[in-house]
């Protein structure tokens, strides 16, 4: 079944992220997560930023978000040769439904709408309890009175009788669950086997999984200095996953020459959307998931005849020769070396995580498969789209090849070379060989543009990203010297945002302290202005929306046991070794940290086309936004606020002065493709229709109801339904 989604279309939900559309109001008081700490603190009285009531341009201490310098890597050049070029291809793998497992899930899957996701049908995640809380099932559609899922008897007193309280997440639906078996060239299906899912089914019927926060947008998400609300997406780009410095294993191949390839360590900063880009499909889609056990950097040389290879370690000494066709295992020999005692070649092994895992690394498959189907193939591109009109084919697709594009975008090191290499399944490791003249290449063996996907897959994202930046708001022409550009009420509300602190979270241009010019200021961790001061990373705070430890936030840990609170590296005298640099300062405990349950503070333009709210996505309106922060919170974290309601309509009426008319238009920057989203399942929560067609395996799967997002070129369209409407 497949619906049109324009205004006045009811919408539904979606997945493939793993993220938060968190909204910050008020300046927050992180000076605890224990409520014992919020107890014996007193009223502070914040710093009063704006005196007066004067209607002027002058009242904001920033300029508009036009006068902010785009963040971009000092060495992309290295690798991308045409930037133009590159921005299409992260436009095209953007919004390509082939990138998913399902050939139906794409990146643009849980941002088509204002760069978030509005649907509202099968988007409920169970949270903590694995309980469904707000419904009895998945595939339930929200309506409005589900929300706020912390209801009050009055909703400014964070005191008053609780009515209702769930740890359900809004949040994204993403694929069925199934376990990845391989790619077919040429298709967009992956093979997969269908697995039974004991917590996203109906009736034993498996639906959609659902993603566990809520997905932010991605318009103006290059200011972030890290991405996503835990801060996973490293601000340094490795070209292989989202762990930046902190993963020592992440190479990616380099071809000085069409005969030698060369591991080498990617280190881009201010690339955290490229960090971004690869988590989806190595969480959610279970694409590419190899295990490249990869013991030390190797040079790779193919000989002037092609008929012999030969694997050098990085100061030049040989650990293995042989036949270009069967080819040399360099792992292999490196061990065996290590075995027989010879340890002449003092290689100095790669740090190893205290638990050892099989390691996700991004791209080779997708790589494999991308490059193997037409762009775009299964969905319209306007003629007249701000980028890829000139590409447009007739009826789908483009008419240039992924490889076409990759070649035009990239310089030539990173993909061009007569090596292949060949990954064992079992054990991730690898044998380089000739690229074979009379065969093409298997699964499990890949060209150096298959191999490297990953970076250019991110890279290639950042770029497209970095266009979308939503600067033409009656804010930013108030804050560029148009008075006449806000209206009255507007104007009060954003004097009731400063005078009440919001502007210290929500700082600068960008609307947020996490941003790349905030945390080059301040330092990548700071100390709160509250006593008792405790130690923060810029950008993060935990505010009370649910109550503390039940989502930890940033006090999560990446693969490798590390935590994501930077301050916490420092405590543990881990910063410079996994982030690269010194750390401002050292806490002096884990008690002078704060968090647990923090998460990154969103900048806040088109917040009006975003819903739901916050990182648990538990806000359907801007209203009970604004009474989260008059309240002072739903489980400390926040001083209550001094507003009254017509406060409160002001600062919304603030908010609202936040939208870019070219968004809600999707006029370019912010024209796409045509795009089919899942949106639930046929009939409800207590039934589904069974698909008979992927049902396999004795496991039985839903049919899918499909929404399209029709494209839309340069001009836009008709503006897209928000939540719930």
């Amino acid at each position: 079944m497949v619906l049109r989604l324009f205004k006045k279309t009811r919408i539904t939900t979606i997945s493939a992220v793993n993220r938060i559309s968190k909204l910050t109001i008020a300046r927050v008081n992180k000076l605890s997560r224990r409520s014992k700490k919020l107890t014996a603190i007193t009223s502070l009285v914040m710093v009063i930023i704006l005196a007066g009531n004067s209607v002027s341009a002058q009242l904001a201490p920033f300029g508009p978000l036009s006068s902010v310098t785009v963040p971009r890597p000092d060495n992309i050049n290295n690798f991308i040769k045409d930037k133009t070029s590159a921005i299409a291809l992260g436009k095209t793998l953007f919004w390509d439904m082939q990138v998913g497992s399902d050939g139906i899930q794409s990146c643009a899957s849980c941002h088509f709408n204002a760069g978030a996701d509005s649907r509202s049908k099968n988007q409920i995640q169970p949270g903590q309890n694995n309980s469904f809380d707000v419904a009895s099932a998945p595939n339930y559609q929200l309506q409005p009175a589900d929300y706020p899922f912390h209801q009050l008897e009055n909703v400014d007193d964070r005191s008053s009788t609780v009515l209702r309280s769930v740890d359900d997440v809004t949040s994204s639906q993403g694929v069925f669950r199934s376990k990845f078996v391989d790619v077919e060239p040429g298709s967009a299906e992956d093979v997969t086997t269908p697995l039974n899912d004991t917590t996203f089914n109906v009736n034993g019927v498996n639906v959609r999984r659902v993603t566990k926060r809520n997905a932010p947008s991605v318009i103006n998400a290059v200011f972030n200095f890290r991405n996503l609300y835990d801060g996973k997406a490293q601000n340094v780009f490795n070209g292989v996953n989202p762990s930046g410095l902190r993963d020592k294993r992440a190479f990616v191949l380099k071809a000085p020459t069409k005969r030698q390839l060369k591991d080498v360590r990617v280190r881009i900063k201010n690339a955290s959307l490229a960090s971004q880009a690869l988590g989806p499909p190595l969480n959610s889609f279970e694409i590419g998931a190899e295990n490249d056990e990869v013991i030390a950097p190797f040079l790779v040389n193919l000989d002037e005849s092609e008929e012999n290879v030969e694997v050098l370690t990085e100061s030049g000494q040989l650990i293995e020769k042989g036949s270009a066709v069967e080819g040399v295992s360099a792992e292999e020999s490196l061990e065996l070396t290590k075995q027989n005692k010879q340890d002449s070649l003092k290689i100095q092994p790669i740090e190893q995580p205290k638990r050892r895992r099989r390691f996700k690394r991004f791209g080779r498959k997708l790589g494999k498969k991308l490059l193997a189907v037409t762009p775009l193939n299964k969905q319209v591109v306007a003629s007249d789209d701000s980028v890829l009109g000139a590409l447009s084919k007739s009826p789908t697709g483009l008419n240039k090849s992924y490889e076409r594009m990759v070649k035009d975008a990239f310089r030539r090191k990173w993909w061009d070379s007569n090596l292949a290499i060949r990954i064992n399944p079992k054990n991730g490791r690898r044998r380089f060989f000739r690229k074979p003249k009379n065969r093409p290449l298997k699964t499990n063996e890949y060209t150096l543009m298959e191999y490297n996907f990953g970076l250019f897959f991110g890279l290639a994202i950042q770029e497209y990203e970095s266009t979308l930046i939503s600067d033409q708001t009656p804010f930013d022409e108030f804050l560029g010297g148009n008075t006449s550009a806000m209206t009255a009420d507007q104007i009060q509300g954003f004097q009731l945002f400063q005078r009440n602190g919001c502007i210290g979270c929500h700082a600068g241009s960008e609307l947020t302290a996490a941003s790349v010019n905030n945390v080059n200021i301040k330092g990548r961790i700071e100390r709160d202005i509250f006593p008792p001061q405790p130690a923060l990373d810029t950008g993060f705070f935990a505010i009370g929306v649910r109550p503390s430890g039940e989502d930890v936030g940033l006090a999560g840990k990446d693969e490798f046991d590390n935590s994501f609170s930077e301050a916490t590296l420092a405590l543990e005298g881990k910063f410079k070794k996994l982030l690269g640099e010194e750390p401002p300062f050292i806490p002096d405990s884990t008690s002078d940290i704060v968090a647990t349950s923090a998460f990154k503070t969103p900048g806040l333009r088109n917040v009006e086309l975003t819903a739901p709210y916050f990182h648990n996505g538990g806000q359907s309106t801007l209203e009970q936004v604004v009474d989260f922060y008059k309240r002072g919170g739903n489980f400390g974290g926040l001083r209550e606020l001094n507003l009254t309601q017509d406060d409160k309509d002001k600062v919304v009426a603030f908010l609202k002065s936040l939208t870019d008319e070219r968004v809600r238009n999707q006029q370019a920057p912010f024209d796409h493709p045509q795009l089919f989203i899942p949106n639930g399942h046929p009939n409800d929560e207590n039934s589904v229709v069974v698909d008979s067609g992927a049902s396999s395996n004795g496991v039985q799967q839903a049919q899918d109801n499909l929404l399209e997002i029709p494209a839309v070129g340069r001009n836009g369209g008709t503006p897209l339904a928000k939540f719930l409407e």
